[in-house]
């Protein structure tokens, strides 16, 4: 079974993505600076979150 992420996470991840494709790679440590630099996020804890869902979201579209 995989984790399940809270809809909040999904929403800015998928917002970001959209606004700024070309922004965002399949590496984790490129997503948090550029997360950290496109959006407000108010703990360290939620930014890697949403990173996170940036890279396996870019994975599973790519195929």
């Amino acid at each position: 079974m995989g984790k399940i992420r809270p809809t909040y996470i999904k929403r800015v991840s998928i917002e970001l993505l959209e606004k700024y494709p070309e922004a965002f790679s399949d590496d984790f440590e490129e997503a948090k600076k550029m997360v950290d630099a496109l959006c407000d996020v108010d703990s360290v804890t939620m930014r890697n979150r949403i990173a996170g869902y940036i890279v396996n979201y870019r994975k599973q579209l790519d195929f």
